[in-house]
């Protein structure tokens, strides 16, 4: 008899699960993997790779709730599920094992009613969420319409106002928290955030004299390259206070005030044109899809005849399943309101608005690699990072880089640089007959 056939034989035999059995039915066994829960029940090896415990009915709660990986996130962030094996700020093998285990199943009607069972009360009532995550539907809306500039402020100042300082710890001396490319196999992670910079930089062309409008700026990194490598004018916007108040006092201390500025300020609200280049750094994915094509309007009027935007941004891999799983761990945690769509739906929504498309490249496997390089960081720097924020933070932290980079790797998102010319009128795009901008 089969292992399958003999466990539903015992289960005949008993009558109600127990937690453990419930939880081999709803989400699967592993022989990395060790599940004990508070009823004494327990399935997987005792000597596994990692020792998953379930403490208590409100962890349980948390689970049944949302049998998916949010709730095992919320139990996780709540303390009510303690796993052993791994480190908190980097819990990427864990979640490799853990991808395949938590997509939901669908057993047979008469199972999943004795799973229920076993979980009780805790299938029929769900606790509040932990504090930091951010409320969804009607408590949402209450904020201002989607992508509304009240909402979409407020959804910038919950993922970028952590902290100044823990950004630091965790993205390293660039400050750059938007994918690097790496110029070699052996390049470091600030090497290679320098070298995405540039990269940009001779994408769009820049020659002393020119004006930049970088929106989106984060702290400020690709203003501060810009003009400190190839003496441009530039000026950056952002919707988080805290990284225009670094970014401008780094300006400061570069001593390129004169030169370069970083405001505080939607990008809807940039006045000036004229422009002879704009990039757009990972903001594409806050906008919204259907915003795309104003956002491009917009970008397309501030550039001079012959003018040219980089775009670079996450996107989905294929341009079927627009938007966000709107109740998921990423919205409800990370990045609220936030979109992705196909590269193809960009580059759409850029011809459609005047752009004319010159090149097309996917660094997808660079992502996954810069977000090993941000969860080395967080290891390196728990216990500060903790003391800078709290602990459930650096959690939420370890979570999303690790998750991320797992699903950059399976290609399950992608990430795009777009680039296109506000061409002439008679057709001259201002650009070589051949790319020029290397590598």
């Amino acid at each position: 008899m089969s292992v399958l056939g003999q466990w539903k034989q015992d289960q005949g035999r008993r009558g109600d699960m127990t937690i453990a059995e419930a939880y081999d039915l709803l989400v699967g066994a592993s022989d990395q993997v060790h599940f004990e829960a508070y009823d004494g029940s327990s399935s997987g090896p005792a000597d596994a790779r990692y020792q998953v415990r379930l403490k208590n009915p409100r962890g349980l709660a948390y689970v049944a709730g949302a049998p998916s990986s949010l709730g095992f996130a919320r139990a996780y962030l709540m303390d009510d599920l303690e796993v052993d094996g791994f480190h908190p700020g980097d819990p990427y093998d864990l979640l490799a094992i853990l991808d395949t285990l938590l997509e939901p199943r669908r057993p047979p009607a008469a199972e999943a009613v004795r799973a229920l069972r076993a979980f009780g009360r805790a299938a029929l009532t769900l606790p509040a969420p932990p504090p930091n995550e951010v409320p969804s539907g009607v408590h949402r809306a209450l904020h201002g319409l989607r992508h509304s500039r009240r909402r979409d402020a407020e959804a910038i100042h919950h993922h970028y106002d952590v902290s100044n300082r823990f950004y630091e710890m965790v993205l390293g001396p660039s400050m750059a928290y938007t994918c690097a490319c790496y110029p070699s196999d052996d390049a470091t992670l600030e090497e290679a955030q320098a070298n995405k910079f540039d990269l940009v930089c001779r994408k769009l062309g820049l020659k002393p004299g020119m004006r930049l409008l970088d929106v989106g700026c984060g702290w400020g990194g690709m203003v501060r390259h810009a003009v400190r490598e190839y003496g441009v004018t530039a000026i950056g916007v952002t919707l988080s206070a805290q990284q225009a108040a670094w970014a401008q006092q780094a300006i400061e201390a570069d001593g390129m005030s004169d030169r370069a500025t970083v405001r505080y300020q939607d990008y809807r609200e940039v006045t000036e044109s004229g422009f002879d280049a704009v990039s757009s750094i990972g903001l594409t994915e806050h906008i919204g899809i259907k915003n795309y094509p104003s956002y491009f309007e917009f970008l397309y009027s501030k550039l001079v005849p012959g003018g040219r935007l980089l775009n670079h941004c996450i996107t989905r891999a294929d341009n079927l399943h627009p938007g966000i799983k709107r109740r998921g761990f990423i919205d409800r945690y990370v990045f609220p309101d936030g979109e992705l769509a196909g590269a193809g739906t960009i580059i759409v929504a850029m011809q459609n608005a005047g752009f004319e498309l010159q090149h097309e490249e996917n660094l997808r496997r660079h992502y996954a690699r810069t977000l090993a390089g941000w969860c080395r960081n967080l290891v390196e720097n728990w216990d500060e990072c903790v003391a800078e924020t709290d602990l459930r933070t650096a959690k939420v932290w370890g979570l999303y880089m690790a998750g991320s980079r797992l699903a950059f790797e399976r290609r399950q998102i992608e990430l795009h640089q777009v680039l296109g010319t506000r061409t002439e009128e008679g057709g001259d795009p201002h650009l070589p007959m051949r790319p020029d901008w290397g590598v």
